[in-house]
């Protein structure tokens, strides 16, 4: 370790800060980039004061003497893994975010994803290269919701629309107008609400597309040029789902996941369950469709779900964090070794 003389000969006064010796700010420095000696410990060792260790180390980079380089992470291992997902699943393109922090008891993942998400999301909806005019669709669901919260890239002009008719559920997820809002506000796009229930009765729904407003939102469905969309778990396995949902149907047994509220089994079939004739949302053979369909889902629930929605067709991008990418592959890769030779 480098030495100095006595500090009268080396540490100059305050009204000579921009003075120092060349010596001596290479020895505060080795002292603080090296030996990893804290500012009070350099002042110690210097006879001089926490202050002036401050000024010292400032000089020194500013001459050259210490050179700090800062190195963004490599992201080739990311964007391997992406690549490897996207081939997968047959998907155009996947979007990784950060990885999330580790839940707490007073932040769950629910609560922490969408800050990572959305600007996964937003990249994702920038490369549409959607122009003034284009149809958006939007589902709902707690991840998309999370997401809108965050800021987006603005895609001025854009006309937004939800998927599925509303819920009377309090939580603000299945408010499928406000999520419509949120998303348009953020691109500075145009709302289109849909003021219609996810499940009418029967004499609603018998009469429901006759309304003009509602007629209006459902024609915007086939022209759409992209859809937002979370992807639902195992409805068997949830304890957040919509009322209308029955989740004591038989059927529901059979299915995988949902997409808009639109239930699939493994293979991608069709789920129906009693009721789900007069559902007010977005048909499965109509979202295989849409140009681009970006699915937003991240948890080891979502992994199955993912995999039979995009092997399906419902979605050919995907926004999710590494944690559940390389779930996806370990999920995949006893299917790829099954049907190798």
């Amino acid at each position: 370790m480098a030495t100095t003389s006595s500090a009268s000969e080396n540490t100059p006064s305050t009204a000579d800060a921009g003075h120092f010796a060349p010596t001596l700010l290479y020895t505060a420095a080795k002292l603080y980039y090296e030996d990893d000696a804290t500012q009070a410990e350099v002042a110690a060792k210097l006879g001089t004061s926490r202050a002036t260790v401050s000024r010292l180390l400032s000089e020194a980079r500013r001459q050259g003497i210490v050179r700090i380089e800062v190195i963004p992470p490599s992201t080739s291992a990311q964007d391997d893994l992406a690549e490897r997902v996207a081939a997968a699943l047959g998907l155009t393109h996947v979007y990784l975010s950060a990885p999330l922090p580790a839940p707490t008891p007073s932040k769950p993942t629910v609560d922490l994803m969408g800050r990572y998400l959305a600007p996964e999301v937003s990249k994702a909806l920038g490369a549409v290269g959607l122009v003034p005019g284009d149809i958006l669709l939007v589902s709902s669901g707690r991840t998309v919701y999370e997401v809108a919260q965050f800021d987006l890239d603005r895609i001025p002009g854009v006309l937004v629309a939800p998927t599925v008719g509303g819920n009377d559920q309090p939580e603000e997820w299945y408010q499928t107008n406000e999520i419509t809002r949120l998303i348009s506000n953020k691109l500075g796009g145009r709302a289109n609400y849909l003021f219609a229930p996810a499940l009418p009765g029967a004499d609603l729904h018998s009469i429901i597309h006759s309304d003009p407003a509602i007629q209006r939102v459902l024609d915007l469905w086939p022209q759409a040029r992209c859809i937002l969309m979370g992807v639902g778990a195992p409805p068997l396995l949830r304890s957040d789902i919509p009322r209308f949902v029955p989740t004591n149907a038989a059927s529901l047994r059979d299915s995988v996941g949902d997409v808009c509220s639109r239930f699939y089994d493994r293979d991608g079939n069709s789920v129906e369950f009693p009721g789900s004739d007069r559902l007010i949302a977005v048909e499965l053979a109509e979202l295989q469709k849409i140009p681009v369909g970006i699915a937003v889902a991240v948890g080891d629930e979502k992994v199955a779900p993912i995999v039979s929605g995009a092997r399906a067709k419902f979605f050919n991008q995907l926004v999710t964090d590494p944690s559940t990418a390389q779930s996806i592959l370990d999920h995949v890769r006893p299917d790829a070794e099954k049907d190798a030779p």
